[in-house]
């Protein structure tokens, strides 16, 4: 029994040594950026940076011609919204030129997909994109504003077209899985459909 013990000592305080280090790194990136700690932490639990389309997709994201910043030092959230959408993109890291270049980004493709030009998420995600049909369709029934954020921005997503927000709600989920970020999910359509009250 005592050299049973003594064997497994070792091993056990390894492993403790361990759970303690990955305790305070969790923490302190937590206590730093607690959303892209949170968005990560998502992203690893499905793959993370291991999945080599994910990491393709990652790199056309940093490309010029998309959003033009790193992917893995930044945070992006997307919210289905009862009126529509947000998409919100910020660095987690401290840099102005970066910041800059988001609140560009977003301010080109507001205008784009308000022209009914899907193009930059098409690239990123290297095919069409769901809702991005209908959205075009449906373009003169949606309105797009961007707003800074304190290290990027957002753009918002608003229509009254029952069409056009199933659209814009499809986008909004299939980016928050492709990106594995954050963000609200919409109810279920069938579902807001029973709840609404009958006509007499």
């Amino acid at each position: 029994m005592r050299q049973l013990t003594r064997r497994s000592t070792p091993s056990i305080s390894r492993a403790v040594r361990r759970a303690v280090l990955l305790t305070g790194v969790t923490a302190a990136a937590c206590a730093q950026h607690p959303d892209a700690a949170h968005d990560r932490m998502t992203g690893m639990m499905h793959g993370g940076a291991s999945d080599s389309a994910f990491a393709a997709m990652q790199l056309r994201g940093a490309d010029r011609r998309a959003m033009g910043v790193d992917q893995y030092t930044s945070m992006h959230r997307f919210d289905a919204l009862p009126d529509g959408g947000r998409i919100e993109l910020q660095r987690d890291v401290d840099d102005p030129a970066g910041v800059a270049q988001i609140r560009r980004h977003l301010r080109e493709i507001a205008a784009a997909f308000a022209k009914g030009d899907f193009q930059t998420p098409a690239f990123v995600h290297d095919q069409q994109v769901p809702g991005t049909a209908v959205m075009a369709a449906r373009r003169d029934a949606i309105t797009y504003s961007v707003r800074d954020l304190p290290r990027g921005g957002e753009v918002r997503i608003h229509t009254t077209d029952p069409e056009a927000l199933v659209a814009v709600h499809d986008f909004i989920a299939f980016q928050r899985q492709d990106h594995r970020a954050g963000g609200a999910a919409s109810p279920d359509h069938h579902e807001m459909h029973r709840m609404q009250p009958s006509k007499p």
